[in-house]
């Protein structure tokens, strides 16, 4: 595989969501209490947190990387996919429609219509994550909003008695 194609696939990777698997939620669990119980002590700089690699040599966790560590695991523990991404990252149209769970197809049309903002290289567009975000956050919002309002009509309607 050239060496362009395999730095294209760990990009991917580091993008993909990452899952514990069902033998693994015991010990994530018992991770995320830890991480919380170390969390509420912590002050300052320093997350009052080591790691300690195979060969003895040890690391203060930052914490920054203790922040990113504590939700990540709390995720984990929960049973949700987790990805870590730079918010100052760029994104092909196929990572941005993968976070906003849309068809590529469908991520190109709300671009067209400028949705969200984008910078074009050549023939390819390229997303900033912050944005895609924000469209998400938004989008996320409208959502709630538009449904709460027809649980809210629902319930005045007396939709909800007949199913009892």
């Amino acid at each position: 595989m050239p060496v362009h194609a395999r730095k294209k696939e760990a990009e991917a990777r580091r993008v993909e969501p990452v899952t514990a698997p069902p033998e693994q939620r015991e010990d994530v669990r018992a991770l995320s209490a830890v991480l919380a119980h170390v969390g509420h002590r912590a002050k300052g700089r320093s997350s009052g947190l080591s790691l300690e690699g195979r060969r003895g040599e040890r690391a203060v966790v930052p914490r920054a990387v203790f922040s990113v560590l504590e939700r990540a695991v709390k995720g984990l523990a929960r049973g949700e996919a987790v990805t870590v991404i730079s918010v100052a990252q760029e994104l092909t149209t196929q990572e941005a429609a993968n976070i906003l769970n849309v068809s590529r197809q469908y991520l190109v049309r709300l671009l067209n219509e400028q949705a969200i903002p984008h910078t074009k290289t050549g023939k390819h567009r390229r997303l900033r994550l912050g944005d895609v975000l924000v469209y998400k956050r938004r989008r996320d919002a409208q959502r709630k909003k538009a449904l709460t309002g027809l649980t809210r009509l629902s319930q005045e309607l007396g939709l909800y008695d007949d199913l009892r």
